[in-house]
C-alpha cells in the first residue's frame, strides 16, 4: 500500500526536504537544488529524521527502512560555505550532530546516490548503511585537500571506517572523483544503476529485503552503538560545548 502523503520541512513555504511513505519505506528528498548544508538544511533533515522515527515508533512497525535521495545531478554538494561559516560552530554543533544521527539511526538507512555527492554530500552517504549510486552520471568525492581545508576528526573518523586504507588515502590525498563503476569496485557503494529511475528503483529493492530488520526495534540501534562508537563520539565530541 502506498501512502501519498508528502510532509515538508521545515515548512510548505521554504521546502528543503520533503518525506514520503512507500510502505515500509520512507522516502526522505532533499529539494533544495544542491542541496549545500546550511543550519537551515541541517536542521530540516534532523527533524524530518525524527518524524520517521516517531511514526516508527508509534506504529510500532515490524518493517521499516529509510531512503535518502536528492534531485537532478546532485544528491549533495557539500557544505554552502559562505553561509556554513558564518556561523559559529557550524561543523561541530551542527553538521557533524546531523552525520551522527543519520550514522545511529534506528532503522536501516539507504543512500540513493541520484548525482553528486561532493564533500559534505560524501560524508552524509557514508553515514547511511548502504549506499546505491546512479552508474552513468556523478561522482563520490572529498575535495578539502585541494580547497585547501582540514578535516575534523569526526568527519575523518567517519571515512577511515567506512573506506578501505587505499580509497580513503585517494580520497582525502589525491581528491580523487568516483563515478559509479569504480564506486562499486572499492566498496564506497553497494550497487549501481543506469539512471535516475532505476537507481530510485533499485535502492528501494535495496531499503525493502532490509526493513524486516526493523522488527528488533531498539536492538538495530543498540547493535550500532556497538558498531560506530569512535565515529560516534569523534562527531559528537565538541557538539555541546
Amino acid at each position: 500500500m502506498t501512502n501519498p502523503q508528502k510532509i515538508v520541512f521545515p515548512s510548505a513555504s521554504e521546502p528543503l526536504v520533503e518525506i514520503t511513505r512507500e510502505e515500509p519505506l520512507f522516502i526522505m528528498t532533499m529539494v533544495d537544488n544542491e542541496n549545500r548544508f546550511t543550519t537551515e538544511m541541517c536542521k530540516a533533515i534532523c527533524d524530518a529524521l525524527d518524524h520517521v522515527s516517531d511514526v516508527v515508533d508509534k506504529e510500532e512497525l515490524t518493517e521499516a527502512a529509510l531512503v535518502t535521495r536528492g534531485q537532478d545531478k546532485f544528491y549533495s554538494n557539500g557544505l554552502h560555505i559562505e553561509k556554513a561559516f558564518s556561523i559559529p560552530g557550524f561543523t561541530d554543533h551542527t553538521f557533524m550532530p546531523m552525520l551522527n544521527k543519520i550514522l545511529m539511526f534506528g532503522i536501516p538507512t539507504i543512500a540513493c546516490l541520484n548525482g553528486h555527492a561532493f564533500a559534505g554530500g560524501c560524508l552524509m552517504a557514508m553515514a547511511h548503511d548502504y549506499r546505491v549510486m546512479r552508474s552513468d552520471r556523478g561522482f563520490i568525492c572529498m575535495n578539502e585537500i585541494d580547497l585547501p581545508s582540514p578535516l575534523p576528526a569526526g568527519m575523518s573518523a567517519l571515512l577511515r571506517y567506512k573506506m578501505h586504507p587505499h580509497v580513503y588515502r585517494s580520497v582525502v590525498l589525491e581528491a580523487r572523483r568516483y563515478p559509479g563503476k569504480d564506486a562499486l569496485a572499492n566498496n564506497l557503494v553497494d550497487a549501481i544503476a543506469e539512471g535516475v529511475d532505476a537507481t530510485f528503483e533499485l535502492a528501494k529493492q535495496v531499503a525493502c529485503k532490509l526493513a524486516p530488520k526493523a522488527k528488533s526495534g531498539s536492538i538495530y540501534a543498540l547493535i550500532k552503538e556497538d558498531m560506530y562508537p569512535e565515529i560516534s563520539s569523534r562527531l559528537m565530541l565538541n557538539a555541546k560545548l
